[in-house]
Parts: structure tokens; sequence; C-alpha cells
């Protein structure tokens, strides 16, 4: 039995992703509710991902979620469903919009939602 591999940073082959696809403003759906709208996105290979204006929800903290979360796109009702809970995302290492993501946090942030794939599947 093989274990599929997670790959944090870019978006799997089943979501209905395509590259170029504009993802800005899309409602982002996780296994237990909605949790903001994308606020920014990119597709460059290797760092994929998605930049979400909570709102409300985490007082209005943005958080990066990895494209490998994203299990679909539904492009007729703008949403995006991720693989995840609300609490794992909110429990991420959190995202400062200011600095951006630079290679030591995607790789902190990818290792935690590595470990998430591997105990939530």
């Amino acid at each position: 039995m093989s274990m599929h591999a997670f790959d944090p940073w870019t978006y799997r082959a089943t979501s209905g992703y395509t590259e170029g696809n504009d993802l800005n403003g899309y409602k982002i759906a996780a296994t237990d509710g909605d949790i903001g709208k994308v606020d920014g996105a990119t597709d460059q290979p290797g760092i994929a991902g998605l930049v979400v204006d909570t709102g409300p929800w985490i007082f209005g903290r943005k958080v990066l979620l990895p494209a490998g979360v994203v299990e679909r796109v539904d492009h007729d009702d703008e949403k995006v469903y991720v693989d995840r809970t609300k609490d794992q995302i909110k429990a991420a290492p959190e995202y400062d919009p200011d600095t951006g993501a630079d290679d030591a946090y995607r790789t902190r942030l990818g290792g935690y939602y590595d470990d998430t794939y591997r105990t939530g599947m």
C-alpha cells in the first residue's frame, strides 16, 4: 500500500483548478463551514497558495492556505473547498501579510499541513 505523498504547494490534479484561474473573492469552505474569502493567490510552481481574509472569524486575521489543501474548486459557486477543519486552519503557524511568506515560513506551514494531512485522513 503506497501512501500518497502530500505536496503542500501544488494544486491537486483533481481539484478543478487550472493555471491562471482567478480565485480572488471566492469563498473558502473548510470541512466544517466557511472561513472567509480569497484575498490573494499565487500559482507559481512550488509556492502556490491562497491568502484568505477570515473577516470576523479570526478577528480579521489573514491566513495562508497551501494549494495542496484545496480539495476542489467550484467555479459556478465561486467557492474553494479545503480538506481541513476550521480548528486546524486556525492553529496553523500565523501568517503576516506585511512580511509575506518567506522560505522558512513556507517550510513551517507546509510541514504543519503535512502533519494534519497524515493525522486527519
